[in-house]
Order: structure tokens, then sequence, then C-alpha cells
């Protein structure tokens, strides 16, 4: 039996939330919660297969640390995108 979009979709968001890495859980799962609900099949693709890669490597790329594979790029610049308004905001 294939997943439906709906149980997808939680589990895309379930993934994002639960990463290892805090700040990975805070970037992957808040980019989740604004954007995964109205993305079209191809961003939710994208959004899966960078999900599949490891935190310290995600990190770097969407700190612009190091630069993301070609094949990632779009995915990764929409979610430094994102997270662009949040950087120095600490305590």
């Amino acid at each position: 039996m294939s997943e439906t979009p709906e149980i997808r979709l939680k589990r895309l968001r379930m993934r994002a939330w639960h990463r290892g890495i805090k700040e990975m859980d805070l970037i992957l799962g808040g980019w989740a919660d604004r954007y995964l609900a109205d993305a079209d099949a191809e961003t939710v693709d994208a959004f899966e297969v960078v999900l599949a890669e490891a935190d310290h490597d995600l990190y770097q790329w969407v700190s612009g640390q190091a630069e993301a594979p070609a094949a990632l790029a779009p995915m990764i610049a929409r979610l430094a995108a994102d997270m662009k308004p949040t950087l120095g905001q600490g305590a």
C-alpha cells in the first residue's frame, strides 16, 4: 500500500523536527511547518532528499560555511534564505 500525501507530509515533518542537532531541528522543522503543507510535489521531493543528508553537512551548507552539492543547492538556498532573518537573534 502506498502512503497518502497527508501521511508523507506528517512523516517528513516528524523527520524534520527530530534530527539530532537542535539547530537543524529548528531550521528544517521550522521550514516544514511554514511551507511544506502548501509545497508542490517537486519541492516536497527536494525537501525529502535534503532530509536524507547528515546534519553536520546540512548545517554547513545552510549556514554558508560550505558549498552544497549542485543537486541540493536550490533547496538548500531556500532553507538558507528562510533562516537568514533569524541569524544573530540568539541570546
